[in-house]
């Protein structure tokens, strides 16, 4: 069905707002190892869904890309919530957000986290960095939020959201700006303390072993949460022996469609015809099938008179 929370009564939304949730915190507590793949749109999400992902990621970074914004905040929070909220219209499985910092202080954070559990989200991750941030794979040396000051942001959300199985991810950034391991688990105990549900550890190295040697000085206190973007060649295998809870495919659709797209642009505009792409392209009933085209079809009969179809 194309379209779940909006437009459904006001209980059964808040029945799929506690389903989605519930699922998501299944997938992150799970003892089996989950994968959610990223979304910045509805149909993103839907081509995901479709693929047989069980949870999305709300990526920030792809969103702000296809508004034609920088990972920097150059969003606001409304426009990322108003996306979150297409994509969760658009598929059936939870969505775990990216937060970034969460635009600002404990105000900021909770109003954010409790507009995007109105708009359906399962989750939101929030990251220890001060407002605005970077992009973690851009620069060096990231200021981070006072550790105090961040588990604020964190209670807020906690207290905020009216659903105690929303799911809270406190995402580290200790790696990235170069801090270590002490002071990356310092930061883990204490947002675990401050109620966060889950720990996403972020690396930039090209492989995996400070993700590992965090996971096991951390001794799975919490599920831990990871964004191999860099470290890509390391084998899932790795992850499971290390019970990393969950893994996310953080931007690979959004980077996808610019190779796609690029690579379609400058054949048409080379060939000046469209006759050579076409069987590299998805077929017009490729996209009708997605978006559920048929549904309509069945409503017109139920609901509309004879005469008018």
């Amino acid at each position: 069905m194309v379209g779940g929370g909006a437009i459904t009564a006001n209980s059964n939304n808040g029945t799929r707002q506690a389903s989605a949730a519930s699922t998501l915190r299944s997938l992150v507590c799970s003892n089996e190892i989950a994968f959610l793949m990223e979304a910045h749109d509805a149909l993103s999400a839907s081509v995901a869904e479709a693929a047989g992902f069980r949870g999305l990621w709300a990526s920030g970074l792809s969103i702000s890309s296809c508004l034609g914004y920088r990972d920097a905040n150059e969003a606001s929070w409304t426009e990322i919530v108003d996306a979150v909220h297409r994509i969760v219209e658009a598929t059936q499985i939870p969505v775990l957000v990216d937060g970034d910092s969460g635009f600002g202080n404990f105000n900021n954070a909770r109003l954010f986290a409790r507009k995007l559990h109105q708009r359906g989200a399962a989750g939101v991750c929030i990251e220890d960095k001060s407002f605005p941030k970077k992009n973690s794979f851009v620069g060096d040396r990231h200021p981070l939020a006072e550790i105090g000051e961040f588990c604020g942001r964190l209670h807020a959300i906690r207290d905020h959201v009216p659903d105690p199985e929303f799911v809270v991810v406190a995402r580290i950034e200790a790696l990235i700006a170069g801090h270590g391991q002490d002071e990356a688990l310092t930061r883990a105990h204490a947002y675990a303390d401050a109620g966060a549900d889950a720990i996403l550890i972020h690396s930039r190295k090209p492989d995996a072993a400070e993700i590992l040697a965090f996971s096991r000085a951390w001794r799975n206190r919490l599920p831990v949460v990871i964004v191999p973007t860099k470290y890509y060649r390391a084998p899932v295998a790795q992850y499971r022996a290390a019970q990393i809870s969950t893994v996310i495919w953080a931007n690979h659709n959004m980077r996808a469609a610019i190779s796609a797209m690029r690579q379609v642009c400058d054949r048409i505009i080379r060939e000046e015809s469209t006759a050579g792409i076409e069987r590299d392209v998805a077929t017009l009933e490729d996209l009708f099938d997605l978006l559920k085209y048929q549904e309509l079809s069945a409503a017109e009969q139920k609901y509309l008179p004879s005469g008018a179809r």
